[in-house]
């Protein structure tokens, strides 16, 4: 074992994941588990305490680096875990310096200062698609979110560095690019002539004309802006697919977690999106159970999801962050967030299903990400009849589509 880095969470700590690993491998270091927390929900934190366990277990001499948002709120506990050598903050672990086999424990550190792209990644550890930070932080305070004070404030990386390390990317043969975010749509306000998400994407591909395919991570609905929208419409290269942060379909509970959009607001932008580029997939992040959440509310969700038919919903039964307002609130117990969160997921299940066959017959792109498949435009699980060599994007035609996956044959 030299570095082995295990990665909880979001795509952003997947894409910090890999510059973790360069400069662990840069410094020369050997027998490193590094294990880069989650402070979403209590579950991801505890997935990462049990890797750290069986990590000294397996391998009682390894050096085991801690860090993530986990880390960063609360870097005392996670140091004194057994096994544990070292806890870097969310700054600290993005420079050479913190690496290095001499640095100390180091304690968080979160910094106001502008983001700047860390160290670039040009190999995603053996995928086909790459991702690329191009905000950290956040200036809003939902009331059920703890990840303000894992990552900060909001800060823009700087749109002429986006489009070098994107077109070093592009050169190094990636085909598909997810521009990464603590919240995506707040990029650009601390910035130079205070540039919009949309008109950043639209000069990234003007930039990089050889960019097949760009991608974006998840949205938050009331930001959306004017020009992304135009390029929603009219942009072939950014991929049909749109990933909402939503969380509730509840007036009332979107009130109490602090979200700045309406249940109708949220119909008109799932509509517009649709009526902008026809077949799109829509996702969309849901929490269950959340304070105060009565059945009657609970059943105002469902039928949102029924209604908009979101084929591809991500549901988290909600988890107590200490120290937010939330966790303060009248809670819901834990086994009636697990029951609607099943039933849910098990909407959306219908939804996903009924949006695969609605591919049958289709010409559809894959980026391939195995000798099997990979995943269409769309963003939807595919495989082909016969295999193809992974980090292409290969066209067929969907002829089979079953749990939420479908099956092509090479045209």
């Amino acid at each position: 074992m030299s570095v082995d880095v295990q990665t909880f969470g979001c795509r952003l700590n997947t894409y910090e994941s890999q510059v973790m690993r360069a400069h662990a491998e840069a410094a020369g270091l050997s027998r490193t588990v590094v294990i880069n927390t989650c402070a979403v929900t209590a579950e991801a934190e505890r997935q990462a305490r049990q890797a750290i366990r069986r990590a000294h277990r397996q391998a009682p001499d390894s050096t085991i680096i801690v860090t993530g948002c986990a880390a960063q709120i609360d870097p005392a506990a996670w140091a004194a875990l057994p096994g544990v050598t070292r806890v870097l903050g969310n700054q600290e672990k993005l420079t050479p310096e913190a690496w290095r086999a001499s640095a100390p424990l180091m304690v968080a550190d979160i910094q106001r200062a502008r983001a700047t792209a860390p160290h670039l990644v040009a190999d995603f550890n053996g995928r086909s698609r790459a991702f690329l930070e191009v905000q950290q932080g956040c200036d809003h305070r939902c009331t059920f979110c703890i990840i303000p004070f894992g990552r900060g404030p909001s800060r823009s990386v700087p749109m002429g560095e986006i489009a070098s390390r994107c077109r070093a990317l592009v050169e190094a043969g990636y085909r598909e690019i997810v521009l990464t975010g603590v919240d995506l749509t707040s990029y650009g306000p601390d910035l130079p002539g205070a540039p919009t998400l949309g008109q950043m994407v639209r000069r990234l591909l003007n930039a990089v004309p050889d960019l097949p395919r760009l991608r974006l991570s998840s949205l938050d609905p009331h930001e959306i802006d004017a020009d992304l929208w135009c390029l929603l419409e009219s942009e072939p290269r950014l991929m049909p697919h749109l990933h909402l942060s939503l969380q509730a379909g509840s007036d009332l509970i979107l009130k109490r977690m602090k979200r700045r959009h309406t249940v109708a607001e949220a119909r008109a932008v799932i509509a517009r999106a649709r009526a902008a580029r026809p077949g799109i997939a829509i996702g969309a992040d849901l929490i269950a159970g959340f304070p105060t959440e009565s059945e009657e509310l609970f059943q105002h969700t469902l039928a949102f999801v029924r209604e908009t038919e979101i084929p591809l919903l991500h549901v988290f039964p909600y988890s107590e962050r200490p120290g937010t307002p939330a966790a303060r609130m009248p809670q819901v117990p834990r086994a009636l967030r697990r029951d609607r969160a099943a039933k849910l997921r098990a909407a959306a299940a219908a939804h996903a299903a009924a949006y695969c066959r609605v591919q049958l017959g289709t010409t559809r792109a894959v980026l391939t990400e195995t000798e099997n498949g990979g995943h269409t435009e769309h963003f939807l699980p595919a495989r082909f009849v016969t295999p193809h060599s992974p980090g292409q994007i290969r066209v067929g035609r969907v002829i089979a589509a079953s749990d939420g996956h479908l099956l092509l044959e090479a045209v």
